[in-house]
């Protein structure tokens, strides 16, 4: 097979064994995690729908985002989870009924926090007062022998360069399980530098979610395939080496949330195959 690979490369001047490039275990379908899915679902899918839909997809971890309406829920999405081995990968935000049910069912999943935006003060003041009003989440996270991610949402907090300052203040106290989590539906305005980007928060990133990428968010969120930015950053996150959690989007609440990570799946797949 070897040969005949050499073969067809010399005949049709392709690179030697062009065939064999990377494929990264973390751009597996099955590694891949479902990020916005629950209160963004046009069905409205509860626990048991969603956990069969995520393993018919072949997907078999979950970021769990949620709305008040889903509080008397979270049991049962934990039981549903384990029931179709499906990974409670990480959780939204943080709250302390959940935090029991962790303990409860000694699952150990990310918690995801937006980093906050000080307006005031120096740059060395702003770090020091996004990681007070992160303290105590990371205290309560290292209780839970949970990771705490700090998620970007635009403004200072959003900055790749704050998020790893901050990330590293709270190292510098004692938190060392604290990291990064960073969403291409929130950096758009990071494409053109995104190799500086990723090359900073690398060292501390848990999980990166990816998106269709186009100039001005036009529109903001986009599936996988469909926009003129995101091969070319893929591109640059398979050549860091990264290895670590990446996540794909619904949040489109027009759409059924199968449709959404379905378009992305095969989007991801396409660009896969074209940087091959």
């Amino acid at each position: 097979m070897k040969m005949i690979g050499l073969l067809g490369a010399l005949v049709f001047g392709l690179t030697p064994f062009a065939e064999a490039a990377p494929n990264p275990t973390n751009l597996k379908t099955d590694k891949l995690v479902a990020w916005c899915i629950v209160p963004f679902d046009a069905k409205k899918r509860g626990p048991a729908e969603r956990a069969i839909m995520l393993k018919e997809l072949g997907l078999m971890r979950c970021a769990y985002d949620w709305r008040k309406q889903h509080i008397p829920e979270f049991e049962e999405e934990i039981r549903q989870y384990q029931k179709h081995d499906i990974e409670f990968f990480a959780f939204w935000g943080g709250h302390e009924e959940a935090f029991k049910l962790f303990e409860k069912y000694r699952i150990h999943p990310q918690v995801w926090r937006t980093l906050p935006n000080p307006k005031q003060g120096t740059q060395p003041e702003r770090i020091k007062a996004a990681a007070d009003a992160m303290a105590g989440l990371a205290m309560r996270t290292a209780e839970l022998k949970c990771k705490l991610g700090l998620y970007n949402h635009g403004g200072w907090g959003g900055e790749p360069a704050n998020l790893v300052a901050v990330c590293e203040e709270l190292h510098r106290r004692g938190h060392a399980h604290v990291g990064i989590v960073y969403n291409w539906h929130h950096g758009h305005g990071h494409i053109t530098n995104w190799k500086k980007g990723l090359a900073a928060m690398k060292p501390h990133l848990l999980c990166l979610n990816l998106n269709g990428m186009n100039d001005g968010a036009n529109p903001k969120i986009l599936a996988l395939g469909k926009g003129q930015h995101e091969q070319a950053m893929l591109k640059v996150v398979i050549e860091s080496g990264y290895q670590g959690p990446i996540g794909i989007l619904d949040h489109q609440n027009h759409l059924d949330a199968r449709e959404s990570l379905q378009a992305n799946i095969v989007g991801l797949n396409g660009l896969k195959k074209r940087l091959r």
